[in-house]
């Protein structure tokens, strides 16, 4: 099968990954991709947002089989474009991508499929959001109701940060503040039928002991030794399948990846929200332990089969991912900086690029992922670690502490 990635990111260089590995995939191309997917994959340049471009790309490369990695191609509507042209697509439409693309849409289609959320209130100006702050109360939780690649929500007890953040945005969603770990579930879906992923948590801010501003993720690791074996299920049944429903009864089927970011509340899991693709650092760490045919996952779930799909086979082993970020980030990241060590095992590319000298320079926020696994979760710990030990970037910033609480037995739900 001819398989084309649309994106330049980390999830896109472990999609491909996996792919590589599959005796099903004839070739294999990345477009833009990275200086990591340049290794494995066909590299095309892309203007990712232009839906007949990627179409028209398609068409060309002879694509019996189109991924979308990240959410802006969806809410654009490139893979409306890319099956217009007859070619089957990983990814929702651009009707179904809103349940990304806004989260006040999130919020109302939960609401009619009875899903368990924090309660919320979409505030369009500052009057708005002063009384939507005082009737919830500290800490605040402040969302812009767009796109915002990860860093859009402000959590925070300084009520004139919350009410700066909504004046910034402008479109905001408040809502009331969840306790508890919180827990990344993928779920692969065409539409009717759903299959969930391992559960992973991933780390979103900065600093250590989630310090410091929201970022896209810092590090990931899965599964989750502390979380009790019936989640899965119970996210399934109360949450997974019932928003596919309700999409379905409004006529807008989601088809492709839905990431339900949960907190472990006292009162059960509860949506903090939901995305249209795989989350990265997450992806690492779920794909790293898949056994079965990524492949024939994502296609079933294209071309509406996945009921199908023999029952996923995963690692009996842990995995971890960390992040190396650029200077500056979250903030305007310092970009072209030489990268060394980059190419060694268990290295997962995101803002990279090789210059025309052959050097490898970073070229977004996030730069890299060093991903392990091993048959504990502090092996795979210590293994990422060692990994990233032989990365060099200038000014490159990681978190030394992920997946560490869970190792220690600290993380606890609230009763």
């Amino acid at each position: 099968m001819r398989v084309l990635v649309v994106g330049s990111g980390a999830r896109e260089h472990a999609i491909c990954l996996s792919f590589s590995g599959d005796s099903r995939v004839t070739s294999l191309i990345c477009a833009p991709g990275n200086a990591g997917t340049a290794a494995i994959a066909e590299q095309r340049p892309l203007d990712i947002l232009n839906p007949a471009a990627v179409a028209a790309l398609a068409v060309e490369l002879g694509a019996e089989f189109v991924v979308i990695g990240p959410e802006a191609p969806l809410v654009a509507g490139v893979a409306d474009a890319v099956r217009a042209a007859g070619i089957p697509c990983f990814g929702p439409s651009q009707a179904a991508a809103q349940l990304e693309g806004s989260k006040a849409f999130a919020k109302d289609v939960m609401a009619a499929a009875g899903v368990p959320t924090a309660r919320s209130r979409l505030c369009l100006d500052a009057a708005q959001a002063a009384a939507a702050l005082d009737e919830f109360g500290a800490p605040y939780v402040v969302k812009d109701d767009g796109l915002a690649a990860g860093k859009g929500v402000v959590v925070t007890s300084d009520r004139d940060e919350a009410l700066a953040h909504a004046a910034e945005c402008g479109r905001v969603v408040i809502e009331e503040y969840l306790d508890g770990p919180e827990v990344s579930l993928f779920c692969v879906t065409d539409g009717h039928t759903v299959v969930p992923l391992l559960p992973a948590q991933d780390f979103k801010r900065i600093g250590d002991g989630d310090t410091g501003p929201n970022t896209g993720g810092m590090g990931a690791y899965a599964p989750l030794p502390w979380l009790p074996p019936e989640t899965v299920d119970q996210v399934l049944r109360e949450v997974a399948q019932p928003t596919v429903e309700e999409l379905a009864a409004r006529g807008v089927p989601f088809a492709g990846l839905l990431y339900i970011g949960l907190a472990m509340t006292s009162a059960g899991p509860r949506v903090i929200e939901f995305n249209a693709r795989f989350g990265d650092p997450e992806t690492q760490v779920v794909l790293a332990l898949l056994e079965s045919s990524l492949l024939q996952l994502l296609y079933a779930a294209a071309v509406g089969t996945l009921a199908e799909v023999p029952s996923l086979v995963w690692r009996d082993e842990s995995a971890v991912t960390v992040v190396i970020a650029a200077a500056n980030y979250p903030g305007t990241p310092r970009l072209g900086d030489v990268i060394t060590g980059s190419e060694a095992e268990g290295v997962i590319h995101a803002g990279t690029r090789r210059r025309e000298d052959g050097a490898i320079v970073s070229s977004g926020g996030r730069v890299l992922s060093a991903t392990a696994t091993a048959s504990t979760l502090a092996g795979a710990r210590d293994q990422a670690y060692t990994v990233l030990s032989g990365i060099d970037l200038a000014g490159g910033q990681f978190r030394t502490d992920i997946a560490q609480r869970a190792i220690y037995k600290e993380i606890e739900i609230p009763q």
